[in-house]
């Protein structure tokens, strides 16, 4: 069991009550704006169910895995500028859902193969191939600035794959453009379950994992001396990583900024232990990307924004002024 300390606790009972708070305005937001639900309209109580509902929970998971990921990066690599997509997958999701898109109309047999598989499947296995591909080129988990560098690199050149599969066929991007901008207004009941899965497993492993990621903080040869196995730690941690970035990015699109801010919104209500961290971070997220979505809901309703144009926005914002800060208070300590 993870020792809590009394402000991790006030603080996590607050997310909890945000995030039933914006889950219940998600119920209530639909395409004509705020319609609150009631038990006397069969109609409604068919879209709150079969729409609402699984959408708003699947923001919110998408947002947690997103978080989580976030939060693993940052402290696998040191790093407070890592993100989930740092192993390139981003870039291997695009070339599969790219590929995809490119396969159907080719042939009988590839249109066939293209639908079986799905977008949700050729997201996911893109995914997973680009990280497969980064640890190849960085033998191993070993060096971890050799794997930070060789995500980069699959990253620019799956990313190439992308766009060049795009240009040959014009038909795909409208499909693309979808897709890069993020989007939470497809997910069901099915997509729900997959994320939830994902989520309860991801967070098991990084928080089986915090205690050695407090050591790595220390540096490796301080956390080798504490007995812990960084080889295996890595390889699971990475796991994680790349099994919630695929899962969110595989029902949802490419969400920008949100497994990158949610773990600085929580180290800046102060100093956290990574035990803290795992569970304060996926709470953030999810309530950043639920309140992204209810907003793309309700902004210009009955027509929709993507919900990645929100998160970019208010994520970049954050950062900004957080340099501003930072720019500011280094100025007042001369």
């Amino acid at each position: 069991m993870l020792a809590m300390s009394a402000r991790t606790a006030i603080q996590l009972a607050a997310l909890l009550v945000l995030c039933a708070v914006l889950m219940l305005l998600g119920l209530s937001i639909g395409s004509t704006g705020f319609s609150p639900w009631t038990d006397n309209d069969p109609t409604l109580r068919q879209i709150l169910w079969d729409i609402r509902a699984p959408r708003s929970l699947g923001a919110w998971l998408a947002g947690a895995l997103l978080a989580l990921a976030g939060a693993v990066a940052q402290g696998l690599f040191r790093n407070p500028l890592a993100d989930p997509y740092l192993l390139g997958c981003s870039a291997g999701a695009s070339l599969g859902v790219a590929a995809l898109n490119f396969l159907v109309g080719l042939s009988p047999p590839a249109t066939a193969l293209a639908l079986r598989i799905g977008m949700t499947g050729a997201a996911f296995a893109g995914a997973v191939f680009a990280v497969v591909l980064s640890l190849i080129l960085a033998r191993g988990v070993e060096q971890s600035l050799r794997l930070l560098l060789a995500g980069v690199v699959v990253g620019v050149v799956l990313g190439s794959g992308a766009a060049l599969l795009t240009l040959m066929n014009p038909d795909i991007l409208r499909a693309m453009q979808a897709f890069m901008l993020g989007s939470t207004g497809y997910v069901g009941w099915s997509a729900v379950q997959v994320m939830a899965m994902a989520m309860v497993l991801c967070l098991l492993v990084s928080l089986g994992c915090s205690r050695a990621l407090d050591a790595l903080t220390l540096g490796e040869d301080t956390a080798r001396s504490l007995g812990q196995r960084l080889t295996l730690i890595r390889l699971l941690l990475i796991g994680a990583l790349s099994l919630a970035t695929g899962a969110a990015v595989a029902q949802c699109g490419l969400i920008a900024f949100v497994g990158l801010v949610a773990p600085h919104l929580v180290r800046s209500w102060g100093p956290t232990t990574h035990g803290a961290l795992l569970l304060l971070s996926p709470l953030t997220g999810g309530a950043l990307l639920l309140a992204a979505d209810i907003g793309a809901r309700w902004v210009i309703a009955p027509q929709e924004l993507p919900v990645g144009i929100i998160t970019a926005l208010l994520g970049g914002s954050y950062l900004l002024w957080l340099m501003h800060r930072r720019k500011s208070s280094l100025g007042g300590a001369r």
